[in-house]
């Protein structure tokens, strides 16, 4: 027997492993937390063991999607990876790749987010598999997650069908040995057979494809109901008071307090690896042999909601589980107690550690709201926007800059290029009355390349009036600084070809254009004064500034060619406006002596701050200060 090499691994870095060792030939992705490590995992490994793999950030996950099922459609395996909500953006090919099928294996891959940590919604990926009737994966660890990957690369192939891969957070982002094996090199040249009736398929023929879909559903439901390895009972088959039906982390956490309170021998667990189409024959057979069935499962009730006869069944729906959060093992706990009393079956007690809560106590941390890091350019266009237009509409977008809510210069946030919709949104809502109102738009560079162009289009195209200011950064930073197509630099460090963002802003119909480095707060001030008077004018419209300056944390660098070191001079009389108004986490109060003093060891030296004062008591540090 070979010696198996193991490896402590990210759930996406095993998931990505498992890309590798199914002999996947192109992987797509736009990047979105819980799931952006897949990508430069995969880049990882090509590197490592000299594969041909293609790898690409696209600029949408809709772009991704495509992409990958185009290379499907040759005969090759291909895979994209997103977050729950790009797969909105992507849900249109979904639908309908569904239908059509695939020919090489398809493995789409959707990150979820309960609680939520850093997305809009907590939405739950498997209904989108139960909307478009496609076979679901929902790993529990990260080792169960490299193998599901080839297991929906098998079961794509075997049935020509889309299938979805459906990490959490907590699978996504949590670490575990894993056994690692050699990759599958698969000779597959590019081959698309033509059949138009099935890939350019008009209505008629496309009921004939949904007819043969839910033949296909009936088959792999069988299939699953057959499966020991994904859909596993823990304890023996008897009848017991009260059985747990769960899957992902939750199986873990459950499985974990279960063992912990000794109570392993009198609760059974029946874990789901494969909730649609869902093994319903096992699951009654299970329920049957139980008084009472409990269903974990997050973020939403998908199991419990597919369980025929729910006579016995607890969840969601009757109360017993919360209708949103995070089921974290605190939470579970609470679940878990409740109802074993209620049943009579236990009492348990809370775990505590009187000592650590002392100890935690007594550090005294102190509360800090999500802020822009220390030298973020974004700052400094957020502070002159509101600065310049106090009374206006401020619609914003998904990015580090929806932290200008902080700064009062962010009204509302939806989605990925509601930004630009709502700004235009808003004016035709108010030109309609007649009434004219500064409304100023704001972007991220990565998120126009994303869906910025569409929405511009569409507000040029209709004569909407309004300033967008697009906050280019260089970099897709929320995310894990991925590279943009105004960068030119691909996925795997290669060089691909830039786009430059001003070339395509004008090629939206945009005719005030303009580009300034937003640490000029007075030049972004008069600028934005001078875009305010272009959109009133009769012949006018929108106007665009660019506000180019490199991210910092990308850039380390960029600071360190021109530094501002500042001092905070005696004309300091405390009154917080630099603290309050501009919000950098370098500028501390100190509460003693009702001043404002700068952290050295977060302070950029940007020298932003020195525009900010009203009293001009931040200066460079020539000028000798008292509270540096």
């Amino acid at each position: 027997m070979k010696n198996e090499e193991v490896r402590i691994l990210l759930g996406n870095v095993a998931i990505a492993r498992g890309i590798i060792e199914s002999g996947c030939h192109v992987v797509t992705s736009y990047p979105g937390t819980p799931s952006s490590e897949i990508i430069p995992a995969v880049v990882s490994f090509k590197k490592e063991l000299g594969l041909d793999t293609y790898i690409e950030w696209s600029t949408n996950e809709k772009v991704a999607f495509d992409n990958a099922l185009a290379a499907s459609l040759t005969g090759k395996r291909a895979a994209v990876a997103m977050k729950q909500v790009g797969l909105n953006v992507a849900s249109d090919s979904l639908m309908s790749s569904a239908y059509t099928g695939v020919v090489g294996g398809l493995v789409v891959i959707s990150c979820d987010d309960p609680g939520p940590h850093s997305s809009q919604t907590e939405q739950d990926s498997r209904f989108y598999a139960m909307f478009a009737k496609i076979p679901v994966f929902d790993p529990s660890t990260p080792q169960e997650a490299k193998e599901m990957v080839k297991a929906a690369f098998e079961l794509s192939e075997e049935f020509q069908i889309p299938v979805l891969l459906r990490p959490t957070i907590r699978v996504s982002h949590g670490k575990q040995n894993v056994k690692l094996e050699p990759p599958r090199i698969l000779d597959r040249p590019a081959d698309f057979v033509k059949d138009p009736a099935r890939w350019a398929a008009t209505p008629r023929f496309r009921l004939i494809l949904h007819t043969k879909l839910n033949e296909i559903l009936s088959k792999i439901q069988e299939k699953f109901e057959k499966d020991t390895r994904w859909n596993v009972e823990v304890g023996s088959p008897r009848n017991y008071t009260l059985g747990i039906i769960t899957c992902s982390s939750s199986f873990v956490a459950i499985l974990d307090l279960l063992e912990e309170f000794g109570l392993n021998e009198d609760i059974s667990l029946l874990k789901i690896g494969t909730p649609y189409p869902l093994p319903k024959k096992k699951i009654a057979e299970y329920i049957k042999r139980h008084d009472k069935v409990l269903v974990i499962e997050e973020p939403d009730s998908v199991i419990e909601l597919l369980i025929n006869d729910k006579s016995k069944v607890l969840g969601r729906l009757s109360g017993h589980v919360p209708l949103q959060g995070e089921l974290s093992p605190e939470v579970l706990y609470g679940i878990l107690s409740q109802l074993l009393s209620d049943l009579g079956i236990a009492k348990l007690e809370m775990i505590s550690d009187p000592e650590l809560e002392k100890l935690v106590e007594d550090l005294d941390l102190p509360v800090r709201r999500p802020t822009l890091c220390a030298g973020c350019p974004e700052r400094a266009a957020f502070f002159a926007i509101k600065k310049a237009f106090p009374k206006g509409i401020y619609p914003s977008d998904i990015g580090c800059y929806t932290l200008g809510l902080n700064l009062g210069a962010v009204d509302t946030v939806l989605d990925m290029g509601a930004g630009i919709t709502f700004a235009s949104g808003f004016y035709q809502a108010y030109h309609q009355d007649g009434n004219d109102i500064p409304i100023i738009s704001t972007m991220g560079d990565s998120t126009f390349y994303h869906s910025g162009t569409s929405s511009l289009l569409n507000a040029v195209y209709n004569n909407a009036r309004f300033i967008l200011v697009i906050l280019d950064n260089e970099i897709t930073a929320m995310t894990g600084m991925q590279p943009t197509p105004g960068i030119g630099i691909t996925a795997d460090g290669s060089e691909g070809q830039s786009i430059p963002l001003e070339e395509l802003i004008r090629g939206c119909g945009i005719q005030w254009l303009r580009t300034i480095d937003p640490y000029d707060v007075k030049e972004l001030l008069s600028l934005l004064k001078e875009a305010r008077e272009y959109t009133q004018k009769e012949d006018g419209g929108i106007a665009v500034i660019v506000a180019r300056h490199p991210c910092l944390i990308r850039y380390p660098d960029v600071c360190q060619e021109k530094p501002v070191k500042v001092t905070i001079t005696e004309e300091c009389n405390g009154c917080m406006y630099c603290v309050d108004f501009f919000e950098c986490p370098a500028l501390k109060p100190d509460k003693e002596e009702d001043l404002v003093r700068i952290d050295r060891t977060l302070c950029t030296d940007c020298g932003v701050c020195v525009q900010v004062c009203p009293r001009e008591a931040i200066v460079p540090a020539e000028t000798k200060g008292k509270n540096s």
